[in-house]
């Protein structure tokens, strides 16, 4: 590795961090630029999970005010993001690339389609009071992003946004916060299988976590001050790119 690929993958950190803190979708950044770099897939998604792991405890940290209020359902959704995730790791050992990449733009699409509709279909629900979430169904579908969380992840805070946006009635800066919680669980216990059975790029992974540290930060500073119809828009922004990148190639 030369000075240019790795001033290359640490800007590509920065920019994943900054996004995964204030949307998501920051492999979309860091991913296909270790391809373009050489790296295999496999290697590449391994090395860029692990990379991003502190990235997203920074992205957390910095929303630990939103926070505020939201320990039962850490509790309650924390276990099914980290059961999640944790299948999901297995799975990406175990199985072909070629199963997810096909519903991968589809499962975006979706979750775009409940970020702009979350404010209608909030006012339509008869919860008797803000906070009030739909357990069963919220919790399967925590789990199931938690197994493409840990598989892929590209796209996980745009699907973790829009689900929880449908199924709890609060402010979606306070959503943020718990999707980044929720992604970071997913990261940090894939992360941990891949270091123990995955070949990972140690130089790669540290470049892209300092970047990423640097960058959750950053957007977590900025995107904290975002109004809500501004950060759907972002969400929505965010998530047509990925769903361009993932389609064209």
């Amino acid at each position: 590795m030369d000075v240019t690929e790795a001033l290359a993958i640490g800007a590509a950190g920065v920019g994943a961090g900054a996004i995964n803190a204030v949307v998501g979708s920051g492999t979309l950044i860091t991913f296909p630029v270790l391809l373009a770099l050489g790296y295999s897939p496999l290697t590449a998604n391994v090395s860029n999970n692990v990379g991003l792991v502190p990235g997203a405890l920074a992205g957390t940290w910095g929303y630990r005010r939103e926070l505020r209020g939201q320990r039962h359902r850490v509790i309650s959704l924390g276990a099914f993001s980290l059961t999640g995730g944790l299948s999901g790791a297995a799975l990406l050992l175990l199985l072909p690339a070629s199963v997810f990449d096909a519903v991968v733009p589809v499962l975006i699409a979706l979750a775009l389609v409940l970020v702009v509709l979350q404010p209608r279909l909030a006012e339509r629900r008869t919860d008797p009071a803000p906070g009030v979430e739909r357990r069963p169904p919220l919790r399967l579908g925590i789990f199931g992003i938690g197994v493409y969380g840990g598989y892929f992840g590209a796209g996980q805070g745009i699907l973790l946004l829009g689900t929880l946006g449908i199924a709890i009635r609060d402010s979606l800066q306070r959503l943020n916060a718990l999707k980044n919680l929720l992604a970071f669980l997913v990261n940090f216990v894939a992360a941990l299988v891949f270091m123990v059975a995955a070949d990972v790029d140690w130089a790669v992974a540290g470049l892209i976590a300092l970047g990423s540290v640097f960058g959750g930060f950053l957007g977590a500073r900025y995107g904290r001050r975002l109004s809500e119809p501004a950060l759907r828009a972002v969400v929505v922004a965010v998530g047509l790119t990925a769903i361009v990148r993932l389609t064209v190639g």
